[in-house]
């Protein structure tokens, strides 16, 4: 099981509170996950990434085990503890402005 945290907004659009936990088959990486999580909660489906591209939105970070994993491939493997369910993946909304 991989364990999720959302930010608050898509919580709401999900109606769930807390972390969300995923079966994500094979090969946990951070498309896999998204797939599984967009499988579950079809509301957030494009809220994350974009729908054509699959590409991560511009406001939205992912951190896991103290590693900002926002610019890696999304094919890339997550690290064991979050395959593990050791350790969450933080799906962040990044702030901008000054």
């Amino acid at each position: 099981m991989v364990r999720v945290v959302l930010p608050q907004h898509l919580r709401t659009l999900a109606r769930v509170s807390g972390e969300v936990t995923l079966d994500v088959t094979g090969l946990v990486t951070i498309d896999s996950m998204l797939d599984a999580l967009e499988t579950r909660y079809p509301m957030l489906r494009g809220t994350i990434r974009d729908h054509m591209r699959r590409r991560r939105r511009p406001f939205i970070r992912f951190f896991a085990c103290e590693q900002d994993l926002s610019h890696e491939p999304p094919d890339t493997p997550l690290p064991e503890a979050v395959m593990t369910g050791a350790e969450p993946l933080l799906i962040v909304g990044a702030m901008a402005g000054g």
